[in-house]
């Protein structure tokens, strides 16, 4: 009952912002035909220096239509993934989003006025992105995966 009255959900229950899907139509106007990137082993390698592991899979999906592309990429904060979805056009973040977040803290990730600090962000020429993304107490994990998932969708569209 405690909870109900705070607003929170059960620990463990997955927060669904949006689904990945109506993400994609909300970034492009519609769901264009399902394109894959299927990583090369260079690839693989800079995708682990990003990361700092593996990526969950060597197939990844995206969007595209009139220069922009659509990435849902899923990175784990402290214990369970975070399901994001970023829009990058000309090289640069357009939007992010997350779509499910599973942790039962650090939440706040999710939050506009944190997911916009990555609008307009590059990706440098050593792999770090050009605007870093303020801190926020409790959600470290969060902040990082986040930021570790933006550079990987910079890293995708350039890889197209």
């Amino acid at each position: 009952m405690a909870f109900l009255l705070f607003g929170g959900s059960a620990f463990g229950a997955p927060r669904v912002y949006q689904k990945p899907s109506d993400f994609v139509r909300s970034s492009l106007g519609e769901i264009p035909a399902t394109q894959v990137i299927q990583l090369s082993r260079a690839q693989q390698k800079s995708v682990r220096a990003i990361l700092g592991k593996r990526y969950k899979s060597s197939a990844i999906r995206y969007w595209q239509k009139k220069g922009k592309t659509v990435f849902i990429l899923e990175e784990i904060g402290k214990t369970e993934y975070i399901t994001t979805g970023f829009a990058v056009k000309n090289g640069k973040i357009d939007s992010v989003k997350v779509l499910v977040y599973r942790e039962s803290h650090g939440w706040e990730v999710a939050r506009v006025p944190f997911t916009k600090q990555f609008r307009g962000a590059t990706l440098k020429s050593k792999g770090g992105l050009s605007k870093q993304p303020r801190n926020i107490a409790g959600a470290t994990l969060s902040v990082r995966a986040l930021t570790k998932l933006a550079r990987l969708a910079l890293y995708l569209e350039s890889q197209k």
